[in-house]
């Protein structure tokens, strides 16, 4: 794929490296790329940010008809800016594309787009413990229609922001609360899609949660209403009895690269690793019967993420003395280290940007 880099004249003041925050500062440059219908994808360019000029009949604006995706760069000590299995990235890309009827992007163009944006910006990579480069890859239909139809043109972008931790707590563990008025997703919609609806859908769950001092919504099936699926931006586990159980994969939770990471870091560890069908119920149980050991959310943005404290109805569950597991600590560490390039990558997932 042929990319024209037209670089800014004025670049940005760098951010200060202990007061980043999460998603809120912005680098000098962004991908973009078009698509049209019996031409395909075409013009791939790394540009200065700018502002999008669009017409307010884009079909992105009346039927919700995008998509986005999320992942890292991260620059080790040895100076070497890593990015962490972007190819999972891709493919989820395109499972997302084929659901909202958006063309694909082969995996490869995903991939090179990434690394050669995060290549002219590689100087906003911050380098202080715990810090990353995130990106946020994105598509939108640009179709002037007033119709429900999939579009005939796409434009693809990728952004960049320069990020400190995604939790003020850091790494200590948050409150979850088990959501059971509001549905997220059900089995043949789009809740396995990351697509912006789903997202959208959880705001009044989240608010809910929030003004009760928890710091996520965990979300039960949408027909039974009783069998955890995951938190609003995190896929979950627990610990319970020595075994890690995670809700499978059932076509309306989001399929996880960092859960996908977690599952086989774990088997590596000898832990035995359920993925199944698992109630709240069963959640109660095993805490009464002290039995579930740990609970901890994983996902590109925290990595590994403790949880404390489960709330469902009057149910308040408190889980390993609300202090962070041995477990989720060592995911975290393991996770991070190659991520980072700490520790061996011998599982062959980062990929380095030259």
């Amino acid at each position: 794929m042929e990319i024209k880099i037209t670089k800014t004249q004025t670049p940005g003041q760098k951010p200060d490296q202990s007061n980043l925050g999460f998603g809120k500062i912005f680098t000098d440059h962004m991908f973009e790329m078009e698509y049209t219908e019996g031409i395909g994808w075409h013009d791939a360019k790394i540009v200065p940010v700018h502002n999008l000029s669009l017409h307010p009949a884009c079909m992105v604006f009346h039927y919700g008809q995008e998509m986005f995706e999320g992942l890292k760069a991260y620059r080790g000590k040895d100076g070497k800016v890593r990015l962490f299995r972007p190819d999972m990235n891709a493919k989820r890309t395109n499972n997302t594309n084929d659901r909202l009827c958006i063309p694909n992007i082969p995996v490869e163009d995903f991939v090179e787009a990434v690394k050669a944006v995060v290549k002219v910006d590689e100087d906003w990579i911050p380098t202080a413990d715990g810090t990353s480069l995130y990106i946020r890859p994105f598509i939108i239909a640009t179709d002037e229609f007033l119709g429900v139809a999939p579009s005939k043109t796409y434009k693809f972008m990728i952004i960049l922001s320069p990020s400190g931790a995604y939790y003020a707590s850091g790494l200590a563990p948050v409150g979850i609360w088990i959501e059971d008025e509001y549905v997220r997703a059900v089995k043949g919609g789009i809740g396995f899609a990351k697509t912006g609806g789903n997202y959208a859908a959880s705001l009044a769950a989240q608010v809910k949660a929030h003004d009760d001092g928890y710091s996520q919504v965990l979300w039960l099936d949408g027909v039974e209403r009783k069998y955890i699926e995951e938190v609003g931006a995190m896929n979950i586990f627990f610990k319970i009895d020595g075994k890690i159980v995670t809700p499978e994969l059932n076509g309306s939770i989001l399929p996880g690269v960092t859960r996908d990471s977690v599952i086989q870091l774990c088997k590596k560890m000898g832990l035995p690793v359920e993925e199944r069908k698992i109630s709240a119920e069963e959640l109660i149980a095993a805490q009464k019967a002290g039995k579930l050991e740990e609970c901890f959310g994983s996902g590109t943005a925290a990595v590994i993420s403790p949880v404390g404290k489960l709330r469902y109805k009057d149910d308040v569950m408190l889980i390993n003395n609300n202090e962070i597991g041995p477990v989720s600590q060592k995911l975290y560490d393991t996770i991070t280290g190659i991520q980072w390039g700490k520790i061996e990558d011998d599982m062959g997932w980062t990929v380095e940007v030259k």
